[in-house]
């Protein structure tokens, strides 16, 4: 009598079946996001990387410029053992990424003091005026290009609709420094209306946020006015104004909602701009966030603090990419899949 043997890759076999069964049971937006996630994930490590390794080849000695010229040269050195700075780079890349994985972002080589708790310190203030930002942006945005889209459809609002189309252009093509110098000049020295630079009270928000919105939302505004003269010439609106509905429903109803997809999608680019754009303003307005403390830190060479900003920079604007992808797969999931 013979008996029949197993064979040996018939488990392997079940397996990669149950695999398959599990990816076909998954859904389009779960693979979606798992692709985004992933994304991110090395997006981040390719930061860390570049981050290492810039400030590494950046001339210049940390320690001495730390402990100031005069120091004696023992001093620089047993510091520079203490900090591991006397290390080959690529154990020092080791240690790093170890000490990261453990939530250790070092220690600043100027202050002494742990990376991570002056993050956490300062970040709230860029956090804030980042929002800020964003939210201004926005509210200025929508009706100002759904306005000069309707302008633009009428004769004797062109001459008004081109004035607003120039004034955007110019709010976009002049970079946030010079913007926000402008808007000390004027606000500050010349009205007095707002101080010039601090952070804390409602008064001192006024001229960063500005500073910050006035650029994005010209942008976000050219992006509604073009997207809103497509509607208004589509069917669906000829449609509802047939049926005479009053224009106030046919805008809210009907045409804000069909350029939410391509809003969204600006904003949240423009949010990961506004977030970068933070280190400049903080500069200009001396507002003691993560953004000044990263200029600072570039310019002694504090490598702890450098990496650490930088990378929670990055997490940020990654974090806000991923945020808006969801939601436009939410919101129009046929278009954000198909674009992977």
């Amino acid at each position: 009598m013979t008996t029949t043997q197993p064979r040996q890759g018939a488990p392997a076999t079940g397996r990669l079946l149950q695999l398959r069964e599990m990816q076909q049971r998954r859904s389009p937006r779960a693979d979606f996001a798992i692709r985004r996630i992933g994304r991110l994930i090395v997006s981040l490590l390719v930061v860390v990387l570049a981050a290492f390794f810039l400030i590494h080849f950046v001339p210049g000695d940390p320690v001495r410029a730390a402990l100031g010229p005069t120091a004696p040269a023992g001093l620089v050195e047993s510091t520079r053992a203490e900090l591991g700075l006397d290390k080959p780079i690529p154990q020092q890349l080791m240690d790093y990424l170890a000490a990261l994985l453990q939530g250790d972002l070092g220690t600043s080589i100027q202050s002494g003091l742990s990376v991570t708790g002056t993050i956490a310190s300062r970040f709230p203030t860029t956090l804030s005026l980042a929002a800020l930002g964003f939210i201004v942006a926005v509210i200025g945005a929508l009706p100002i290009g759904m306005g000069a889209a309707l302008l633009a459809r009428t004769g004797r609002g062109r001459s008004l609709n081109s004035g607003v189309s120039g004034l955007l252009g110019i709010l976009i093509a002049v970079p946030d420094f010079l913007l926000s110098v402008g808007l000390i000049a004027l606000f500050s020295m010349w009205l007095g209306l707002f101080p010039p630079a601090g952070w804390g009270a409602a008064q001192n928000a006024v001229l960063p946020v500005l500073g910050l919105a006035l650029g994005p939302m010209a942008y976000l505004a050219r992006i509604v006015q073009v997207e809103m003269i497509k509607v208004l010439d589509s069917t669906y609106i000829a449609t509802a104004r047939a049926k005479r509905l009053p224009q106030r429903l046919i805008l809210l109803r009907h045409a804000l909602p069909n350029i939410i997809t391509a809003t969204l999608t600006v904003g949240g680019l423009l949010l990961s701009g506004l977030v970068a754009g933070t280190v400049i303003i903080e500069t200009v307005f001396a507002i003691p966030g993560t953004g000044s403390t990263l200029v600072s830190a570039v310019g002694t060479k504090d490598y702890p603090m450098v990496q650490g900003m930088v990378l929670v920079y990055a997490a940020m604007v990654l974090a806000v990419n991923l945020v808006v992808d969801l939601i436009l797969i939410t919101i129009d999931p046929r278009t954000t899949i198909a674009e992977g």
